[in-house]
């Protein structure tokens, strides 16, 4: 059974659509979830907890509707949004005290335990936290409770590389321990570093959900000069983008038998940027 279970998630508006997102997560991993400021990664995690409220499709927390089993689910799911924001100048204790009161299986021993992990200090307040410290604040919350899931929204944003390694730390032990994570991005290499899967969105579309490895083994970076591409080469490129010496593109592995230009492995920076060129 999956931890989470998404099948053609649907929400429309105006000018924007999720149009029947679907994907799952196992116990234990760390997913991924990418794609280009407004492709929909927001929208779909606030619709999984019913913030947004979908227009159609089933979402299914460790077998079970969110709609029908709603306390039940979020007793064991953890949800960050960069951060803590909210009572920017109330001691961490005192949001804490208010916290616990809401989860059934609250662990004070857990939550001390985590505290002193993250060093963290609870007569301080919001206000004199570090980015990095608020989402480890928020960790805390979630861990303390014995979340089985985390869903967390950017949470690497706007921190410096030594926090967001140090974050990427606790998530790898995370997931050891057997708690499930998916957390939306749009710094690739952090999932260089930590991520097992990969769940790629693209205008409100799902473009790929996959192993991290066997997507990366999909691509091949090519450069070259564009006057030396033949018609047939030139078909099969994928997003044209121009470098300092020439030119750039994806190419499929299968299709880079016998090319005499200079052909890389790609990372997931690189071929998010030449798809989102197509």
């Amino acid at each position: 059974m999956s931890v989470l279970a998404v099948n053609n998630l649907c929400k429309k508006y105006d000018r924007f659509e999720l149009d029947n997102v679907s994907f799952a997560l196992e116990q234990g991993t760390i997913t991924g979830f990418i794609g280009r400021n407004g492709a929909g990664k927001t929208t779909t995690l606030k619709a999984l907890l019913n913030f947004v409220h979908p227009d159609g499709g089933e979402i299914l927390f460790f077998g079970k509707s969110f709609k029908v089993s709603e306390f039940e689910i979020k007793q064991k799911i953890g949800f960050v949004a960069g951060g803590i924001n909210y009572y920017p100048k109330k001691k961490i204790k005192t949001i804490t005290a208010t916290t616990r009161r809401f989860y059934e299986k609250w662990d004070e021993q857990a939550y001390q335990h985590y505290m002193e992990r993250f060093a963290l200090d609870e007569n301080k307040t919001p206000d004199e936290l570090s980015e990095g410290m608020k989402v480890k604040y928020s960790l805390v919350l979630a861990l303390s409770h014995h979340a089985e899931l985390l869903i967390l929204d950017e949470p690497t944003s706007g921190l410096d590389p030594i926090s967001r390694d140090d974050l990427l730390d606790v998530f790898l032990g995370l997931a050891k321990d057997g708690i499930t994570i998916l957390f939306s991005t749009h710094i690739t290499s952090d999932l260089d570093k930590c991520a097992d899967n990969i769940i790629y969105i693209q205008h409100g579309k799902v473009l790929a959900d996959s192993n991290i490895e066997s997507f990366l083994a999909q691509y091949k970076v090519m450069e070259f000069s564009d006057e030396h591409l033949s018609d047939d080469l030139r078909s099969k490129l994928i997003g044209y983008k121009p470098i300092k010496h020439g030119y750039s593109a994806l190419i499929k592995s299968i299709d880079v038998n016998n090319i005499d230009e200079k052909v890389t492995d790609a990372d997931l920076e690189s071929i998010m940027i030449h798809l989102e060129k197509e």
